[in-house]
């Protein structure tokens, strides 16, 4: 008998395997889903392992395979291995990030009423216990969820122990429905020869059904089979009219399984390659070489201005990935940036480009990764979770935009960051990754400049022509704005730069890093600020549904009329959002037509796309946006980006601040001048002596990155050092700051026991928002070599969250 190490779907299953034995007659594969027995229940698990002995000394055997063929790769497993033990993560979290769409099933708790023997006492059975036992008895079973609904949930569990320990009630474990499957469509054809069907329809007609009879004349016109839904829409019929034919034997109904296919309505047409400029065809070069020759240069940052063809080196790397009989991945940071990608990479790989996003609904999700898996795309599109599409073959990673923070997955186990998984699917697969960004991530250009990646520079820009010049940046101090009397959100430069731009016909950016009206709402008489009731955070007043909204759990709430607290009229609606900011740039510029881009205007399906299409038609003059707007777009008509308030996160309390603030400043000013017309770009700002603020407006990285690295290495931050942040919450503030310093104490004894030098306990601290979502939070950070490897062997108690090289603190 063999055996299988399995990762169990289960919340209290930890970082391992569990040893099952393998029944005689079942075939195991590794990677493979299978059914097994875990505690009174039956869960999906997947087998990671095989082997001729069990890791313990009694094992229960696996109960059935969900699926026949393994749905992960022997990469996958070792991939979601690695995860689980770099990230310290349960396995099966890693795991589950590899799984099709909707593939995990929580198992379901039935309770069935026992037979009453007919000497039994129901008075002996208390009010509670015996109004749940006469639900029970009503159906057959019960699912528990309903009697928690009507009951409570800890009434409810204990009342039922109470009744399954006497032997009334048992308890049984199903799992939940399958949430995603193929989709199957009916379709009709005759049932008849056309010759009889031609009479039928004859005899329908003068029997006074018409609408049969234009039903059947239609299938007798159609070569083959047909939708059902276009046979209605084509003949205008309802069901009673389809069902009437069939129960006559006129027409059979088939299912034929179809696919959801997310670019069924986009008109895309083909692209040839254009040709490289010398300083592109140098980056070009060895890229090529790794993907024909398979040498050690696997990773390489391309490190090019905005602007300077990044784009081309991919498609044309995808390219040569192809002819070699590979097929590759390209990863975007964020949904906003995916319509204008998939445009550019499906026209020059027609049919053979694949999308993966959470927007997409969860069949199209499904029908998109059973076709990865099959091997029926070169190239696949998507945010960091497209990075575990299972395309076979993989020869080419590419990370666009490496260096954005929605990279790192930071709200969920396991917390992973997308480009070193990457760069460890590289080392297992044997696939070329190519990091590319204008504004590189510190630690990544770094690691480049000591050799760890090979480094290219692409130094020039080639929109609109070669050796086109960046676009011209002026600083505004506001500071000065306001001792000449201005107090609008427009400075004197950029209000005549907006006017002009517009009166010529040209398109204009405006970005602000806030949406929203107001940032909070205060008391002018008292002081008072309205927080939400469930995190520690000012509401923010949305316009457009004037309301006061949680930015962090989506809390909603009316304006007050008068302050909760003084009972004053005098409320003042304080800071700047997009929305705020869309108003008044309506009332400053009533010429201009308005577009703004936002999360709160990106929530249907399709948003983003049709957002991009309409500034890309030019049906907008002005596109107001936040961070979405800077990243990727090419619109040539744009020739004035103005960036309405560059501090916004310049005085976060994160030592990354001034690098987001400079990549962000770099990213939306490289939206100015990609057309014949150039451009220009304005930044308003209170600090404009800061360094990233400086540098940014110089389009200068190598300026920044030295100060910003001298700065690290002072204060031994990383890539001089590695974090690690565990976060501790609890309803009770107290008990979350005593959980948070009796770790400490326990991290440091394990540290001085084990005699780690150089790791710095940091803390505890509350979190930057210290109340999330009705629950305090206490934070510690750790410093050194390699946390990581320092947390593995500690009992961690429940409740903490380790974030292994947390991109914020």
């Amino acid at each position: 008998m063999g055996y299988a190490e399995v990762c169990v779907n289960s919340p209290v299953a930890p970082r391992q395997t569990f040893s099952y034995a393998i029944p005689s007659g079942m075939n195991i594969s590794i990677g493979q889903a299978v059914l097994v027995p875990f505690g009174e229940k039956v869960l999906q698990g997947i087998v990671l392992a095989l082997s001729e002995y069990p890791a313990v000394a009694e094992t229960r055997e696996i109960a059935e395979i969900i699926e026949p063929q393994p749905v992960l790769s022997p990469a996958a497993v070792s991939l979601a291995g690695w995860i689980s033990q770099y990230y310290l993560s349960p396995i099966f979290d890693a795991v589950a990030l590899m799984l099709p769409p909707g593939f995990e099933r929580k198992a379901l708790t039935f309770i069935t009423a026992s037979p009453l023997l007919p000497d039994f006492d129901l008075s002996s059975l208390t009010p509670d216990q015996k109004l749940l036992l006469e639900t029970v008895r009503k159906e057959d079973k019960v699912n528990l969820r309903r009697l928690e609904n009507k009951t409570g949930k800890k009434k409810s569990q204990s009342i039922i122990s109470q009744l399954v320990k006497r032997g009334l009630a048992t308890r049984s474990y199903e799992l939940e429905p399958v949430r995603a499957s193929p989709r199957q469509e009916p379709y009709l054809n005759l049932a008849i020869s056309p010759d009889q069907a031609q009479q039928e329809a004859s005899s329908l007609n003068k029997s006074g059904a018409r609408k049969q009879a234009a039903l059947l004349d239609f299938l007798i016109q159609q070569p083959g089979t047909v939708s059902l839904a276009a046979a209605r829409k084509e003949t205008r019929s309802n069901k009673s009219v389809v069902d009437a034919l069939v129960s006559k034997g006129l027409v059979a109904t088939e299912y034929i399984q179809t696919r959801r296919d997310p670019l069924s309505a986009w008109n895309v047409n083909l692209s040839l390659p254009l040709p490289l400029t010398a300083s592109q065809d140098a980056v070009f070069r060895p890229i090529r070489k790794s993907l024909a020759e398979q040498t050690d240069s696997k990773i390489f940052l391309l490190h090019g201005v905005t602007g300077s063809g990044k784009t081309e080196i991919y498609l044309q790397a995808l390219a040569e990935t192809i002819k070699t009989g590979k097929r590759g991945i390209v990863l975007v940071p964020e949904i906003a940036l995916t319509p204008q990608t998939i445009e550019r990479f499906a026209s020059r790989f027609p049919g053979k480009v694949a999308v993966l996003h959470s927007q997409l609904s969860l069949g199209e999700q499904f029908d998109e990764w059973q076709r990865i898996r099959a091997g029926e795309f070169d190239v696949v599109i998507g945010p960091r979770s497209a990075l575990f599409a299972p395309q076979p073959d993989l020869g080419l990673i590419i990370v666009d935009e490496e260096h954005e923070w929605t990279y790192k997955q930071d709200d969920k186990s396991p917390r992973y960051h997308t480009r070193n998984v990457a760069i460890k699917l590289s080392g297992l697969t044997g696939a070329t990754v190519i990091l590319g960004s204008a504004t590189p991530d510190v630690e990544t250009f770094y690691h480049a400049c000591r050799g760890d990646y090979h480094l290219l520079h692409l130094p020039e820009r080639v929109t609109p022509s070669e050796n086109a010049p960046l676009p011209r940046v002026e600083i505004v101090d506001l500071k000065d704005e306001l001792k000449a009397g201005n107090r609008s959100l427009f400075s004197h430069s950029l209000s005549e730069a907006i006017s002009n731009a517009v009166t010529a016909g040209e398109q204009v950016i405006l970005f602000l890093n806030r949406r929203g009206a107001a940032t909070f709402i205060q008391c002018r008489n008292c002081g008072f600020t309205l927080n939400c009731r469930r995190c520690d955070v000012p509401l923010s007043y949305h316009l457009d549904e004037d309301m006061l909204v949680c930015h962090q759990c989506n809390y909603r709430t009316a304006v007050p009329r008068v302050c909760p607290r003084c009972q004053s009229r005098r409320i003042k609606f304080l800071g700047t959002g997009t929305q705020k900011l869309e108003q008044e740039t309506g009332t400053a510029f009533p010429q201009a037509r308005l577009l703004r881009w936002d999360s709160d205007a990106t929530r249907k399906k399709d948003s983003h796309r049709e957002i991009l299409e309409r500034f890309r038609s030019h049906q907008a003059d002005i596109l107001i946006g936040t961070q979405m707007v800077t990243k990727g777009l090419d619109l040539p008509r744009v020739t004035l980006v103005g960036a309405v308030n560059a501090d916004y996160g310049l005085n976060r309390p994160d030592f990354r601040a001034g690098e987001r603030t400079f990549q962000l400043l770099s990213q939306v000013a490289g939206r100015a001048g990609r057309g014949p017309r150039g451009g220009q770009v304005i930044i308003q700002t209170y600090t404009p002596e800061h360094y990233a603020i400086q540098a940014a407006a110089k389009h200068d990285y190598s300026l920044f990155y030295e100060r910003e690295i001298t700065y690290r290495r002072q204060l031994h931050n990383p890539p001089f050092s590695r974090l690690a942040r565990l976060t501790f919450s609890h309803t009770n503030d107290a008990f979350c700051r005593k959980e948070a310093e009796n770790l400490r104490r326990l991290l440091i004894e394990e540290r001085d026991a084990r005699g780690i030098a150089g790791l710095t306990v940091i803390g505890p601290a509350p979190a930057f928002i210290h109340r999330l979502r009705g629950r305090f939070r206490w934070q510690l950070v750790l410093r050194g070599a390699d946390p990581s490897a320092f947390l593995a062997p500690v009992s961690i108690p429940q409740g903490w969250a380790i974030d292994i090289d947390p991109v914020g603190l």
